[in-house]
């Protein structure tokens, strides 16, 4: 494109040569493809769908809201982001940290290493029907668990972590004796076995850093083979006052510990 407008500018006599840049390709994603850098102060769906994949990298006791608005939360998890992958850490979201979130999503936008069927697990999987809230948004919970965990999983070394129990309908929870208020119901939560090479306290400690703000593991009642992580905090459908709730006394989470 600009070489054709130049070469008609040279054409006409007399004409000054004016340079026009054609904007770039879009890369096209399976998924979804941002076509435009975003940072503070810009807002939309591309910032909602880039706040999705980053919310695992809050740090520590924070989370990234899913609003649609890029405010310093957000930026401050797309350094973190950034700086996980190698990538230079200024908080911009553009082409360098697009391809990463390209090479990480898979076409139905769950990241790389989970997917629905692994989060839907419960008793047999059930399509996410048959919790307090509609399959939709149940699902859409699921997804932003998974990129949280993504993050998780690369903080732990990019080692296999696996999820031994993820969303439950209300009477699979009932069947396994899951609590009355579980998070497991909404699709925000999941328990996690240790990765090779790392222990639970390892988990429970690393999900501190990525947006949890349910965390239960070793030396709390009958977690003492798994790390349970879940986002309560996010979730306004159950009622429930949503605050942050670590305990893991084993790894020194909780009273006053974490």
């Amino acid at each position: 494109m600009r070489r054709v407008v130049v070469a008609f500018a040279l054409a006409l006599p007399g004409a000054a040569v004016a340079t026009v840049a054609a904007a770039p390709a879009a890369h096209a994603d399976g998924c979804y493809t941002w076509k435009r850098d975003l940072y503070q102060g810009r807002s939309g769906d591309d910032v909602h769908q880039l706040q999705i994949r980053v919310a695992g990298w809050a740090g520590r006791r924070d989370i990234v809201e899913i609003d649609g608005r890029y405010g310093p939360k957000t930026a401050a998890a797309v350094r973190r982001f950034q700086a996980a992958y190698g990538l230079r850490a200024d908080g911009i979201a553009g082409s360098q940290t697009y391809a990463r979130l390209y090479a990480l999503q898979d076409n139905d936008c769950t990241p790389e290493h989970f997917s629905y069927g692994e989060l839907d697990d419960g008793c047999g999987r059930s399509g996410y029907r048959g919790g307090p809230v509609s399959a939709t948004k149940t699902k859409e919970n699921a997804l932003r668990a998974m990129w949280k965990l993504e993050a998780l999983r690369r903080d732990l070394g990019d080692r296999p972590l696996r999820v031994t129990s993820g969303y439950r309908s209300t009477s699979c929870n009932r069947q396994v004796g899951g609590a009355s208020n579980s998070q497991h119901r909404y699709g925000t939560a999941a328990d996690l076995a240790a990765p090779a090479g790392r222990s639970l306290c390892d988990v429970a400690r690393d999900a501190r850093d990525h947006g949890f703000s349910g965390i239960y593991g070793p030396g709390y009642p009958d977690h003492d083979d798994h790390v349970h992580v879940d986002s309560r905090r996010e979730n306004t459908d159950d009622g429930l006052p949503n605050t942050t709730s670590w305990s893991a006394p084993d790894c020194g989470i909780g009273a006053g510990a974490d």
